[in-house]
């Protein structure tokens, strides 16, 4: 049976604490556990009832395959808020039932400790209460600082074995739905060659395109100032007056300088000299310079980047803001850049008016680029903006 889409509402904790995320996480996990046992104990009454009555031919109840699948994408879907555990795939209703069987006693399991933590949490309450507070000490255990030494290394280390076997619980939830519902080794393997192949042909195409761009800006650009300073030079040497030579020689020189800073606008594209010398900070600023409306950059790296991930975030920014720039009418654009080591995240944000297409030839070039890198490429630019271009780059 195909897998059913339906998914049911779960808080927004993305912006929460990573601890504070992971036990609303277990304790949904072990609610969502008790109402899936109960779910598996009528299924398992109804698949016997149709197994008996249907002499084989449906095993499974349309009503238990739907109820399944619906709780298994609940559950994924808490893996994903709480968790972080991103797994987009389509599943079955035997792997869904599979999924369940297993998970139950793992999400009870991480709600028995998330109780023992109250309880202790509790008693530790109960007992600073009658040793310091005017309330009755718990058990008539008197608060001397010996007992109160012992009861807090006694606490303390219940505290971190506790933590521990919550810690232990999240990877075991994350481990149980991979196995049962992600892909197997060799679909894996028979994804990651397609994709390989795709992005390979892809970087061949950002390649070509990159080279076409280059070829038109040297003769659109550069060529053009080039054959205009050759016929003043030409002019220049034909003028029988001295004054007028001396004219037209003056123009020759102005158009030269302008052809060298065509020159190295065009360099400057193909790739900036202070992205090897001085880092992405040093090119993006560059980029905020050069750039016909404000840009506000707000960098964060914890340490550079290799090289290949340098060069494909600056394209990013540089091509974000050239856009902005021309197309969005924008007054203003903010680049984010953050990075732990892992990953490089790049946000570039414009109040413009929005439309951008990310099939365009400039931000499919981007999407290539940084999908040969193992990366995400996203484009969210509704009518009327704000347009917003994410890119998250691997370093490993």
């Amino acid at each position: 049976m195909t897998a059913s889409t339906t998914e049911l509402p779960v808080p927004d904790v993305r912006r929460w604490p990573r601890p504070a995320r992971a036990a609303l996480g277990l304790g949904f996990g072990a609610a969502s556990a008790v109402v899936e046992a109960a779910l598996l104990a009528v299924s398992a009454v109804l698949m016997a009832y149709a197994l008996a009555f249907s002499r084989g031919r449906r095993s499974v109840p349309k009503v238990v395959a739907a109820g399944a699948v619906v709780v298994s994408r609940w559950e994924l879907r808490r893996l994903a808020v709480c968790f972080g555990h991103a797994q987009r795939i389509e599943f079955g209703t035997l792997r869904a039932l599979a999924y369940l069987v297993l998970r139950v006693p793992v999400g009870l399991l991480g709600g028995v400790i998330l109780a023992l933590i109250g309880y202790g949490a509790l008693t530790a309450v109960r007992l600073a209460w009658g040793w310091w507070g005017p309330g009755r000490p718990l058990d008539d255990i008197p608060g001397t600082p010996m007992i109160v030494t012992y009861v807090a290394i006694a606490g303390a280390v219940l505290l971190f074995l506790a933590v521990q076997g919550l810690v232990g619980v999240v990877a075991l939830e994350r481990k149980v739905a991979r196995r049962s519902l992600g892909p197997s080794p060799l679909e894996e393997y028979e994804r990651r060659i397609a994709q390989l192949s795709v992005t390979r042909a892809e970087v061949v195409d950002a390649v070509d395109d990159e080279r076409r761009r280059i070829e038109r800006d040297l003769h659109d650009g550069v060529q053009q100032r080039l054959v205009a300073l050759g016929m003043l030079i030409g002019r220049a040497r034909r003028a029988g007056d001295g004054e007028r030579a001396r004219e037209l020689l003056r123009q020759a020189h102005e158009e030269s300088q302008r052809a060298l800073q065509d020159l190295r606008e065009v360099a400057w594209r193909v790739y900036p000299a202070a992205l090897d010398r001085e880092g992405l900070r040093a090119a993006l600023e560059t980029v905020a310079e050069r750039s016909a409306v404000p840009v506000t950059i707000d960098f964060d790296v914890s340490e550079r980047p290799p090289h290949a991930v340098e060069t494909a975030a600056y394209f990013v920014v540089c091509e974000a803001v050239t856009n902005a720039a021309k197309h969005s009418g924008a007054a203003g654009v903010s680049v984010r850049v953050a990075g732990d080591g892992r990953m490089i995240g790049v946000r570039i944000e414009d109040d413009g008016t929005g439309g951008a297409d990310p099939r365009g030839s400039g931000l499919a070039g981007l999407a290539r680029r940084v999908a040969a890198l193992d990366g995400a490429f996203t484009v969210d630019s509704p009518p009327g903006g704000p347009t917003v271009i994410v890119a998250e780059l691997p370093c490993g």
